[in-house]
């Protein structure tokens, strides 16, 4: 049974900066890939990026691109997500998802099917 576990959220200010964990466990499919995901209070869930673990292709949603960093450490079996410049608008909890890697981003994530449990990120003055 594959599990997921976040960590990382917290409090910070605008500007700020704040790295996300997404720690893997058991056996997950060939061609595995983690997204990021986050929801806000009275909005929907948004994709925020993803990444393969065989050769670490990466996609970024725009409203985080050049500001977020997604990265994977092979070894740890752990996604991290580098969350830099940090905006109001980017409070939510963000979740992690796994699952095979398709052939479009698009499908990729919306095929996600191992979740975490969410960590609360909040960016406040």
């Amino acid at each position: 049974q594959v599990q997921l576990v976040e960590s990382g959220g917290g409090l910070v200010q605008p500007g700020g900066s704040l790295r996300l964990s997404c720690a893997t466990s058991g056996d997950t499919e060939e061609d595995y890939a983690i997204g990021w995901f986050r929801q806000a209070p009275g909005k929907e869930r948004e994709g925020v990026s993803c990444i393969t673990f065989a050769d670490g292709s990466t996609y970024y949603a725009d409203s985080v691109k050049g500001r977020f960093t997604i990265s994977r450490d092979n070894a740890k079996n752990t996604v991290y997500l580098q969350m830099n410049s940090l905006k109001l608008e980017d409070t939510a909890v963000y979740y992690c998802a796994g699952g095979v890697r398709r052939n479009s981003w698009y499908r990729t994530m919306r095929g996600l099917h191992h979740w975490g449990q969410g960590t609360l990120v909040n960016v406040s003055s």
